[in-house]
């Protein structure tokens, strides 16, 4: 069991009137960590730390905020033992999907390091004679950082990595379901010895989670929101900022098709889906949650996937290499073994896996799914995926854009030129042409468009997210005014 602090202005702190709350395992229950639940006033504490912080950290130039950015990278890698410990007490993932995480993670700062002097504006000519016209980028100021539970490093870091190379200080909320793998990464930043006030660490019990978000929403110093998490919580942080004019960055939930074309090389084809499927045991946002096959390949395609999904791993993750670990919680079980039942009884069939009485549920194949089933629409976030058939690339494309998410996507073809065509008619903010939907690196635009949310994180695109773009002139000459 592991006990974790909050941190508010550079000191370490337990919540208002000691409150706690608790995380456990969820293969057996067994308690995995102890952590303070904040009140409303911890929370406006820390977003008045940030803002104390600020304007010094705002100053600090481009170097050295690049060297303590790849100091925290150090640390956080330095951190990789205790950190698959935290994620697979507090989430039952496997060593694999934790090894990922720590990677990327450290990747993500080591890419926000070099961004601090990628921060450019720009002259614009004027009509006005004398007058120098610039467009300057400057921090937007405190940010509140939110993340989630199923890829707790990689989106814990993301939250904070880039807000911090532009100078902002940042609040971060760490997930109520992983609080002792984001209290690691905070840990990185004070072994690295970032100044006091510059990021700040708040937990809080999950019947506090409204309260305590709209008070640091509403606080006057924050002044940018980044949210990562379900589309249903996102529509309450959008409608937050829009009540407090609040700009946000909001990356939500997905749907990802994979699109398997009858050109497609089928061995390629089958490891791309696989991995976009079950990884994390489907726990991810860009999960594949819908493979489209076009009916001339479907029973080849289909009967080699069947083969590949039936040889994974799983089991306990504590207990050895897998490939599948445990789902979150019961609450998975229980939505994943619905869409199931409801599949079969409008004519689905189950190809390999089936409903699960545990956390460890496993990988489930459902052919023949149509729009009239529920999975067709809904996001299992498990590792239970649809096959549905099609015939021709009209019809895959109208599949793959029938649906109110769109994040990732994916199309498998043996002409990339097709691929490209394709791609420029798939409603989703990224695409992979012969790669799996389940794809991120630290410097690319990472978001998506319709119900998957708005703004872009990632290189430039971050940058442009997190920093206020201000118009400023100087007049070099004397100025004539009309009157």
């Amino acid at each position: 069991m592991t006990q974790t602090d909050m941190l508010i202005g550079g000191t370490r702190v337990q919540a208002e009137g000691g409150r706690t709350f608790e995380r456990r395992n969820p293969i057996d229950q067994q308690l995995a960590t102890v952590a303070p639940a904040a009140s409303v006033a911890d929370a406006r504490k820390a977003v008045d730390a940030a803002a104390d912080a600020l304007g010094a950290w705002a100053a600090t130039g481009p170097g050295e905020r690049r060297a303590l950015l790849n100091r925290a990278a150090d640390a956080l890698q330095a951190r990789h033992a205790s950190l698959t410990r935290a994620i697979m007490a507090e989430t039952g993932a496997s060593a694999i999907w934790s090894d990922f995480n720590v990677r990327l993670a450290v990747n993500m700062l080591r890419e926000a390091a070099a961004l601090t002097t990628q921060i450019q504006g720009q002259t614009i000519p004027s009509d006005t004679a004398g007058l120098l016209s610039m467009a300057v980028r400057q921090p937007a100021g405190v940010v509140l950082g939110m993340a989630p539970w199923n890829a707790p490093l990689i989106l814990g870091v993301r939250a904070l990595a880039v807000p911090l190379a532009c100078g902002n200080t940042v609040v971060f909320k760490g997930s109520e379901v992983c609080p002792a793998t984001h209290a690691e990464i905070v840990q990185a930043f004070c072994d690295a010895e970032f100044p006091a006030g510059v990021v700040n660490f708040v937990t809080n019990a999950p019947a506090d989670a409204g309260p305590i978000v709209e008070a640091m929403i509403a606080h006057p110093a924050l002044r940018r929101v980044n949210f990562t998490g379900s589309t249903r919580v996102g529509k309450i942080i959008a409608a937050t900022c829009a009540k407090y004019l609040k700009p946000s960055v909001l990356e939500l939930g997905g749907k990802a098709p994979a699109l398997v074309l009858d050109d497609a090389d089928l061995d390629d084809a089958v490891n791309g889906v696989a991995f976009g499927a079950f990884a994390n045991s489907g726990q991810i946002c860009m999960s594949t949650e819908r493979i489209i096959v076009d009916q001339d390949i479907a029973d080849a395609f289909i009967e080699k996937l069947v083969a590949k999904v039936r040889g994974l791993p799983q089991g306990d993750p504590r207990n050895g290499p897998v490939v599948l670990g445990s789902v979150v919680d019961m609450a998975t079980v229980e939505r994943c073994n619905r869409l199931i039942d409801d599949a079969l009884a409008k004519g689905a069939r189950l190809l390999c896996g089936g409903s699960a009485d545990t956390t460890l549920m496993p990988a489930t194949l459902l052919d023949h799914v149509t729009a009239e089933m529920a999975i067709y629409h809904e996001e299992s976030f498990g590792p239970v995926k649809p096959i549905v058939r099609v015939r021709g690339e009209a019809q895959a494309i109208a599949c793959a854009n029938d649906n109110a998410y769109g994040l990732s996507s994916a199309i498998f073809t043996g002409d990339l030129a097709r691929g490209w065509r394709v791609a420029g008619q798939i409603q989703l903010g990224i695409c992979h042409v012969n790669g799996a939907t389940v794809h991120d690196e630290a410097q690319m635009p990472f978001g998506g468009v319709k119900d998957s949310g708005w703004g872009r994180f990632g290189g430039q695109a971050g940058i442009d997210a997190f920093t206020d773009l201000r118009w400023v002139t100087l007049q070099t000459s004397a100025r004539h005014y009309p009157f």
